[in-house]
């Protein structure tokens, strides 16, 4: 693929969209909002519901590695979480898609998860609390690896600790994934450090 001004994001439900019903997930959203200071923008999502970093590692990091982004964005856990892959695998998982994508010589915007043991369908479980240590410590896992390979780090899960209470508006009807709301917010948290790497690459003017 020739050099081109390209959005590449790997992810999961979130990125899809599922739970709003137009307008795609946050790649979409922040692709439109990119696009005010970037037109020419382009968005290759690869994506999938249910995905799991191992997942992101089997289909969706070779046809990134066949692409030339201009920058990267990555969110990817919960799942992780939900199906109980122990914490470690979690982490050497982490590295194996970063590494490559490192290769890549774009940026790379990672976002950690948002504490989903605050969800209205979570709320209600009898293991929201062992749900929510779980998202802490996979979440020091992917500060790990943002420090270390010096990645561009998203903290959506202080911005949910206040943010999602009281606001059920942010989650779609199954109470778990978002909202289109809550997809807009959480393009709105990941914009500025996008933006931020893409003016640091290309020029206003080009």
């Amino acid at each position: 693929m020739p050099a081109e001004l390209l959005y590449l994001a790997l992810g999961d439900s979130t990125a899809v969209g599922i739970g709003a019903p137009s307008g795609g997930g946050y790649p979409e959203r922040l692709a439109a909002k990119l696009r005010g200071a970037f037109p020419t923008l382009k968005l290759v999502n690869l994506g999938g519901s249910g995905a799991t970093t191992s997942d992101v590692i089997e289909i969706q990091l070779p046809r990134a590695l066949r692409t030339r982004p201009r920058l990267v964005t990555i969110g990817i856990g919960i799942n992780d979480v939900g199906l109980q892959r122990p914490d470690d695998a979690f982490a050497v998982n982490l590295e194996e898609i970063v590494v490559p994508l490192r290769k890549l010589a774009a940026p790379i915007v990672i976002a950690n998860m948002p504490d989903l043991a605050l969800s209205p369908a979570v709320a209600r479980m009898v293991e929201r609390s062992f749900y929510e240590r779980r998202i802490e410590l996979f979440n020091e896992h992917v500060t790990a690896t943002a420090a270390r390979h010096k990645l561009s780090l998203v903290d959506l899960y202080d911005w949910s600790r206040h943010a999602l209470p009281g606001h059920p508006e942010l989650f779609s009807p199954d109470g778990f994934h978002p909202s289109a709301l809550g997809y807009d917010v959480w393009a709105e948290r990941m914009f500025p450090a996008a933006l931020a790497l893409l003016r640091e690459m290309i020029p206003l003017s080009a």
